[in-house]
């Protein structure tokens, strides 16, 4: 059976566009190893993803949203390990502040 990815996005927070960019993204890097990548509506500031239930990326953990070159490295390292990603096989390199604190999107909802 095919791989499937799930990103869960929160509705209140208005994060359908990311979540299907990203989608998209998945579907035409994966073309021909992905089954199905599914967009799951929440709430309360969630951004996940998973590979066959398993998560790979977790906004609130993390404290940011995942670089997209990221998720393509996630979810190839359980499906393809041995794909080339090509320019998305750099390391990602995460948004600070002077301060050194992470930037990310808040969600009034958390």
């Amino acid at each position: 059976m095919a791989p499937r990815v799930e990103i869960h996005y929160c509705t209140q927070c208005r994060w359908l566009l990311r979540a299907g960019w990203m989608a998209q993204e998945l579907l035409t890097t994966f073309s021909d190893t992905l089954g199905e990548v599914a967009l799951v509506p929440q709430k309360g500031g969630v951004f996940t993803v998973y590979v066959d239930s398993e998560l790979v990326f977790d906004r609130k953990t993390e404290g940011r949203f995942p670089e997209m070159k990221e998720v393509k490295q996630l979810v190839r390292n359980k499906v393809a390990p041995s794909m080339n990603l090509g320019h998305s096989d750099t390391v990602v390199k995460s948004k600070t502040t002077d301060a050194g604190t992470q930037l990310d999107e808040a969600c009034p909802n958390e």
